[in-house]
C-alpha cells in the first residue's frame, strides 16, 4: 500500500475491471448507508478510483477519498467531474501523520474497503481512524483475510512480490481484525455477513460515545 508506483501502473486496468461480486458489494453499501446521515462527513481510505466514495456522496454532506496512487486519484477526480459530484474531494497520500487534510474528531465515518490487508502497520492505521472519528463515529472495513483459507497464500505471495506482481499482503483472519479493533478502542465490533467469499471479512465498529 505504501508503494505508489505499483498501483499507478495498474490504475487504468483497475478502473476498467468490473466488480467481482456485485451482490456482496451492494450489500456492503447498504450496511454502510445504514450508519450515514445527510450531515455526515466521511473518509474513504484506500479509495482507489473513487467508486465507493462517489456512491456514498448522495448520502452524506461531505466525502473525502484518500489513496497513495496519484493515478488512482486522477481517475477518481475525473469520474467525479464527469458525474457532476461536488461534495467529494480526493487526496493523494499515505494514511499516517502526514495526512493533515482532516483534523482529529472531525469525521462521522471512516471506510476502509480492501485496505487493511495491504497495510504493514494496521495498529497505526486503526489508531489514526479512531482519532479522526467523532465520539460515536463508525468504522467500516472490508478486508481480505487469507488466514481463513487452507490455500498456502504466504509462499505464493512471496514469489509474486519477488516478481513484482503483488504488493505487500498480510495473512490474517477475521478474528484477528476483531481483536485489533477492540485493542484500538473500538466497541460494538460486529462481523456482518454480506454474502461475500469466506476470505472477505466485513466489519462494522464504533468509537465509543464517551471517547475523547
Amino acid at each position: 500500500m505504501t508503494d505508489p508506483s505499483f498501483w499507478d501502473t495498474r490504475a487504468e486496468a483497475y478502473a476498467a475491471k468490473p466488480v467481482e461480486d456485485p451482490a456482496a458489494f451492494e450489500r456492503k453499501q447498504a450496511v454502510t448507508r445504514e450508519h450515514l446521515a445527510p450531515d455526515h462527513v466521511v473518509l474513504d481510505v484506500g479509495c482507489g478510483t473513487g467508486s465507493l466514495a462517489l456512491l456514498l456522496a448522495p448520502h452524506a454532506r461531505e466525502v473525502h477519498g484518500l489513496d497513495v496512487s496519484g493515478e488512482m486519484v486522477r481517475i477518481a477526480r475525473s469520474k467525479a467531474e464527469a458525474a457532476g459530484v461536488g461534495n467529494v474531494t480526493f487526496h493523494q497520500g499515505l494514511f499516517d501523520g502526514s495526512f493533515e487534510a482532516l483534523v482529529p474528531g472531525s469525521l462521522d465515518m471512516v471506510c476502509a474497503y480492501s485496505l487493511l490487508h495491504l497495510v504493514p502497520d494496521r495498529a497505526d492505521a486503526l489508531a489514526r481512524a479512531f482519532a479522526l472519528l467523532k465520539p460515536g463515529g463508525t468504522f467500516v472495513s472490508s478486508t481480505v483475510c487469507l488466514g481463513s483459507s487452507w490455500v498456502p497464500y504466504r509462499p505464493l505471495l512471496t514469489v509474486m512480490r519477488w516478481a513484482g506482481q503483488a504488493p505487500y499482503v498480510a495473512i490474517l483472519t477475521t478474528e484477528t481484525l476483531v481483536e485489533e479493533l477492540a485493542a484500538a478502542g473500538f466497541e460494538d465490533v460486529r462481523v456482518v455477513d454480506v454474502g461475500a467469499k469466506p476470505i472477505v471479512g466485513f466489519i462494522v465498529a464504533r468509537r465509543p460515545s464517551g471517547a475523547s
